[in-house]
């Protein structure tokens, strides 16, 4: 979820005449800070995992400072001589969605699908970023990416979270009762993207991205019970978001 968003940003910008430097300090930059959430956390004592004597918090400090280091220098290069000013708007809004999540975290379990949609908003920014840093501005196109890249990624996450509710659900009837909410959540998705096309909000031709994870999504409530697997269901929807990255670079390359 978070390197499927920013292989789009980068191969439309690439495909486009971007460049690719950028894109790669990007890369750096994003990994290490998504790599430093969870030591963070647990020297800052609000995650799952938290640090319980000195020599832990001398192990989690020495995985802290090279990680920081590589960020700062990625960051001070994407940002001299004035660069790229405008991914503070991206940054400031995935780090609300970062916020958001956490909240929502702390309110309980009712709350936990949400609070991972919210963190998918703050995910799928790298898809803007690396446009932006790319073609070395943010337009439409850019803010295109970002939706496109969330809207598939609420749709996933709805998705693996029905598959566990439905496990038992051995009817249509039963995964009805179950899944109402996510084939709720498809007809009104499908509806959006016809309606954003209809009004010339988006392309058409980007669409064609969320037809397999549509009909993966409505198939299910015709198929037979079968028992879940979750490493499969893993590399199931791993599969789908490298399809939809590979026909959202193609297609939104063929648009101008």
């Amino acid at each position: 979820m978070l390197l499927i968003p920013l292989a789009t940003g980068a191969g439309v910008a690439l495909l486009a005449g971007g460049r690719l430097v950028p894109i790669l300090l990007l890369t750096a930059a994003v990994l290490t800070l998504f790599w430093l959430r969870t030591p963070v956390e647990s020297l800052l004592g609000t995650g799952a995992v938290r640090i319980q004597n000195r020599q832990e918090r001398k192990l989690v400090s020495g995985v802290i400072f090279p990680l920081a280091a590589v960020s700062a220098v990625c960051l001070g290069a994407l940002f001299g001589q004035g660069q790229n000013r405008e991914l503070i708007w991206p940054g400031a809004i995935a780090a609300a969605a970062f916020a958001l999540q956490m909240l929502l975290k702390r309110i309980g379990r009712a709350t936990r699908m949400g609070a991972e949609i919210a963190g998918a908003i703050a995910l799928t920014s790298t898809a803007p970023a690396a446009y932006c840093v790319a073609m070395g501005r943010l337009d439409a196109r850019a803010w295109t990416l970002w939706l496109v890249n969330w809207l598939f990624a609420a749709d996933q996450i709805h998705f693996v979270w029905l598959r566990m509710r439905g496990v038992r659900a051995s009817g249509f009837r039963e995964k009805l009762i179950a899944g109402w909410s996510f084939l709720a959540g498809n007809i009104i998705l499908g509806g959006v993207l016809l309606l954003a096309c209809h009004f010339h909000w988006l392309p058409a031709l980007p669409l064609v991205a969320f037809i397999p994870i549509l009909l993966r999504g409505f198939l299910w409530f015709a198929a037979k019970p079968r028992p879940i697997v979750v490493r499969r269901l893993g590399w199931t929807e791993l599969a789908h978001s490298m399809v939809f990255a590979v026909l959202l670079t193609a297609s939104l390359s063929f648009v101008r």
